[in-house]
């Protein structure tokens, strides 16, 4: 074992673990868990609004698949990850104010407690949280195999090991510290992957002996790898352009990005946050994304593309920085599955037991649950990721668009449409879901485009006639519900 790189991850691991145990003394203290454990009580400041944003949504595709196809497919790869620049920008501009202020009135915890007090149809509710489960708990089971391979990789302990080392730092500081425990370990990984970021990719450009040098060796290997149509000329612009939506403006319709929006402190914090995570991201993603194609004149004939960045952090910088640094890729893992941990939580407990089950619950069952289901999920997320089955990373694969074409236009079109009502939700969630799921199985680039375009066009479409061809039902409600949520 190489102890110079091994020592900086399990100090990183063990500065996680008591962030955890410091978060608990604010959860046990409050006296509303709901608001403290699922939202830190709504107060992050505009710095770590805009970090746990960067880190929910930076993911290990961030620092591993996606350098991996850039090394691969080249700079097209690049081009099209930089749709992810206005990621941040893009939803809280959109959902920002709006949505925390609604949330607010009515004193929503989760995603779905907005589309509740919106839509008021069990049937939304219902929907909306097995679409969370199902999606969110695949794509966190890929990202927990993938948190267990990097640790594997640079540590060299066995598979088995690593997955138990990751799973319990991760459940710890979630189970004991919430919220709180997930956005400031968020800060901390969303500083380590900027740092991270802009470290390796100077070190890889000295040691390829400058941009020019690199581009040179790169055109003399394939000139495709200096196109913006990829190594095998597969990448058309409008497949590129279509990742605006899968990458960009669709974040929006991700329930643990969505999340984030109703907890800043004040409209002071949200600005802040628009500047520093748009800068964030930028950098991050171009960053990688180079350093990816960058590494292949430096380290060429890599097999394993997804490890281009443990390799080439070991190769260009020395043993006990690459450690440090190697912590950003694992960082942004991290911060995606304690974000997807809660949301799953939270859509059970808030969202099924209470509002269904048991709405009285006190406080002190709350508590209890919370911990339960948190553990739970988590122990079942374990051992599926112990042997996962290809099933479950090909619904990683579609996770994320599901999602967004599940949510994007009952959360846009529920905060700036009045006339959009439950029955326009409902045909929104089923007509995105089921034609995603059908494009994705069965003929993933439509028209040349990526498989999430046409659903979100499709559920956009879904939502706006059916809200129309039923406002002359439960009128009344419609109304309540517009005086609750528009009024001064």
């Amino acid at each position: 074992m190489n102890w110079s790189v091994i020592i900086p991850l399990l100090l990183f691991l063990v500065i996680i673990i008591f962030i955890g145990l410091y978060s608990s003394k604010y959860v046990k203290s409050t006296h509303s868990f709901l608001h403290e454990y699922f939202l830190g009580s709504r107060n992050l400041g505009g710095f770590i609004l805009a970090m746990t944003m960067v880190a929910t949504y930076g993911s290990g595709s961030s620092f591993l698949g996606g350098p991996g196809a850039a090394y691969s497919i080249g700079l097209a790869w690049v081009l099209l990850a930089m749709s992810q620049l206005v990621t941040g920008y893009f939803t809280l501009s959109i959902l920002g104010k709006k949505f925390a202020i609604m949330a607010r009135k009515i004193k929503a915890v989760t995603l779905i407690d907005f589309l509740n007090e919106r839509y008021r149809n069990k049937w939304v509710v219902i929907l909306s949280a097995l679409s969370i489960v199902i999606f969110l708990f695949s794509a966190m089971a890929a990202q927990w195999v993938g948190g267990a391979r990097l640790i594997e990789s640079i540590t060299g302990l066995s598979y088995t090991t690593a997955i138990f080392i990751f799973s319990i730092t991760l459940l710890i500081y979630v189970i004991f510290g919430g919220f709180r425990a997930v956005v400031i370990t968020d800060a901390i990984q969303g500083s380590i992957m900027l740092i991270g970021t802009i470290v390796i990719l100077i070190a890889t450009v000295v040691a390829g002996g400058g941009i020019s040098n690199i581009m040179q060796e790169l055109t003399a290997q394939n000139p495709n790898l200096v196109t913006p149509y990829g190594a095998d000329r597969t990448l058309t612009p409008l497949y590129i352009s279509s990742f605006w939506i899968l990458v960009g403006v669709g974040v929006v319709g991700l329930p643990q990005v969505a999340v984030r929006t109703m907890s800043y402190r004040d409209s002071k914090s949200m600005h802040r946050a628009l500047m520093i995570g748009t800068i964030t991201v930028g950098v991050i993603m171009l960053g990688m994304h180079l350093t990816g194609v960058f590494a292949r004149a430096v380290l060429p004939g890599i097999e394993d593309a997804d490890k281009v960045i443990p390799l080439i952090a070991m190769d260009v910088l020395p043993n006990w920085i690459a450690g440090i640094l190697l912590a950003a890729p694992l960082a942004a893992i991290m911060s995606t599955v304690d974000s997807l941990l809660l949301v799953i939580s939270s859509s059970i407990v808030k969202d099924l037991y209470i509002n269904y089950k048991n709405p009285n619950a006190n406080e002190k069952s709350v508590r209890i649950l919370s911990g339960i289901v948190t553990t739970t999920v988590g122990i079942l997320v374990l051992f599926m990721a112990i042997d996962p089955p290809d099933l479950l990373i090909w619904l990683n694969l579609f996770a994320f668009g599901g999602l967004e074409a599940a949510f994007i236009w009952p959360i846009i079109l529920g905060l700036y449409w009045k006339k959009g009502n439950a029955y326009g939700a409902i045909a929104s969630i089923v007509i995105g879901v089921s034609s995603y799921f059908i494009l994705s199985s069965l003929y993933t680039n439509p028209l040349g485009m990526h498989a999430v375009v046409i659903p979100v066009l499709l559920s956009l479409i879904g939502y706006v006639i059916a809200s129309l061809l039923t406002q002359n039902i439960n009128t009344l409600q419609q109304k309540e519900i517009i005086k609750k949520l528009w009024s001064a």
